[in-house]
């Protein structure tokens, strides 16, 4: 069977900081075409729709797979899912990936019939099934859903050592890169995570497990890699020193020289700092730490579990490392001026390249059952972590030009002229590689963060929305969340 599988485009923070490989999608990919099936693959975040068109007409796929990891994307797919149908009618259409698993029904129902199944759970393992079975017994696979009803719940892979991605699908490899590492790949060491933030998704889709790959698996990924740079998309890096050192003593051995950036939390970092020492010395060279807030009471509401002094040590320590720390904080629709000042004046104390997200409540987090019945939009668009969807204290545009001006720091400390001169070095060693993904990046702030864009994107007409959210807690039924079932390890904490 001929399948096409597409990536849909860039959303706000990647039109800037980075641009990821699809790595999901690749292995999906990689399992399709051990199952035998004919594979193309299409990201349109470098690709563009006439790449897509003239892959369904040429190609003439007989099933196309969307991946729809952000819930922003959704519009887009479905008008997508649409041309595929006009081009190549009678073509089987799936939806897969993180964010629909938690809405697949309402989204069968509100896409005018041009999306057959949605795919829930890790796409690796139901992919391949749903393409195996009959359309009549979908409702029997593990994982699928069909307007006509939902199969058991997904399974999960029995290890991720394998399939490895099949990155060779995609031509333009150099496109992908976060910050200065460019061209960047990206690998995947570990899934899922222990912890319960509230307004994450990864411990519900995962049912609050965590399982790794073999330490040999990873090393040979790694080898089989050309970029130079990799990112690494563990929700948290090195939770357990020991496959950190693992695979280091296979990064050794195998005389593997890359610079990596991977993300981490500030309590594993204080826990296990000999790892993070050790990785410095192999080419760690980024690392991004979610702190979310600065005091205690909101990293209680997060359910950060950690204190605002153990973040504080984490950058101290991380410095003393030789580790370029990035930090997130998650910007409060409740936040007054004095707030946003408080922040600007945090962010400029500090040498940290400092980031701002929006406080968005998703299907799949627990703040989406607490705190959605206050949203003034089911936009899907607007979804994206840089839009305010819960009602502002400020008046929505002074909202924005408080989070904008706040989110400048960034742009005078790491970005723009200042950020040219203290690179450009760098940015000559790209060059010279014809690599340009960073020197556009120092430039794009001013267009893409623009307060005025981003008010009026609240008056723009929604033609697809998200479901309407039961205004119900979930202490006492956390499970229910789930996408997989908990399977038992050590940092299973339910």
């Amino acid at each position: 069977m001929r399948v096409l599988l597409v990536h849909p485009s860039a959303l706000m923070y990647s039109e800037i900081f980075l641009r990821l490989e699809p790595l999901g999608l690749e292995r999906v990919a990689a399992s399709l075409l051990v199952a035998g099936h004919e594979v193309r693959l299409i990201d349109l975040q470098t690709a563009d729709i006439r790449d897509y068109t003239r892959a369904l007409a040429d190609f003439r796929p007989h099933t196309v797979m969307f991946g729809l990891n952000y819930l922003a994307n959704v519009p887009e797919v479905i008008m997508l899912a649409k041309q595929a149908k006009i081009t190549r009618p009678g073509c089987l259409v799936i939806a897969g990936g993180h964010s629909v698993s938690f809405i697949a029904q309402h989204l069968l129902e509100n896409c005018d019939e041009a999306i057959d199944a949605v795919a829930r759970g890790e796409g690796e393992v139901v992919a391949p099934r749903i393409l195996e079975a009959d359309w009549d017994s979908l409702t029997e696979v593990p994982g699928a859903v069909t307007r006509a009803g939902s199969g058991p719940p997904p399974t999960m892979l029995p290890t991720l050592d394998e399939p490895l991605p099949a990155r060779y699908l995609l031509a333009r490899r150099n496109r992908y890169f976060i910050g200065e590492l460019d061209p960047c790949a990206s690998v995947e060491f570990t899934r899922g995570c222990p912890w319960d933030c509230s307004f994450c998704s990864a411990w519900t889709f995962y049912g609050r497990s965590y399982r790794r790959m073999s330490a040999d698996a990873a090393g040979h990924e790694l080898a089989s890699i050309r970029e130079p740079n990799v990112f690494l998309v563990d929700d948290v890096a090195f939770i357990k020193p020991d496959h950190g050192n693992a695979i280091a003593d296979q990064i050794e051995r195998r005389g593997i020289r890359k610079r990596y950036y991977l993300e981490t939390r500030a309590d594993v970092l204080l826990r296990h700092p000999e790892v993070f020492q050790r990785w410095r010395r192999l080419g760690l060279t980024y690392m991004f730490l979610g702190m979310e807030a600065l005091d205690a009471e909101g990293l209680d509401l997060f359910h950060k579990r950690i204190s605002p002094d153990e973040n504080i040590k984490a950058l101290e320590l991380a410095r003393k490392i030789g580790i370029t720390v990035a930090v997130n904080l998650i910007a409060d629709p409740a936040w007054s001026r004095d707030q946003f000042r408080l922040v600007r004046q945090w962010a400029l104390s500090v040498p940290e390249i400092v980031h701002l997200t929006v406080m968005t409540p998703y299907p799949g987090t627990e703040i989406w059952h607490t705190q959605s019945q206050k949203l003034t939009t089911l936009d899907y668009r607007l979804f994206d972590i840089q839009h305010a969807v819960t009602p502002t204290s400020l008046p929505l545009d002074e909202f924005y030009r408080e989070l904008v001006a706040t989110q400048a720091v960034l742009n005078r400390k790491h970005l723009g002229v200042k950020a040219l001169a203290a690179t450009a070095r760098i940015v000559a060693g790209h060059l010279t590689h014809g690599q340009t993904n960073f020197l556009r990046m120092l430039w794009k702030f001013p267009r893409v963060y623009n307060a005025a864009r981003l008010h009026a994107e609240h008056g723009q007409p929604a033609h697809y929305c998200l479901p309407a959210p039961t205004h119900a807690g979930v202490s006492h039924r956390r499970r229910e969340l789930y996408i997989h079932q908990p399977i038992h390890t050590s940092f299973h904490k339910d």
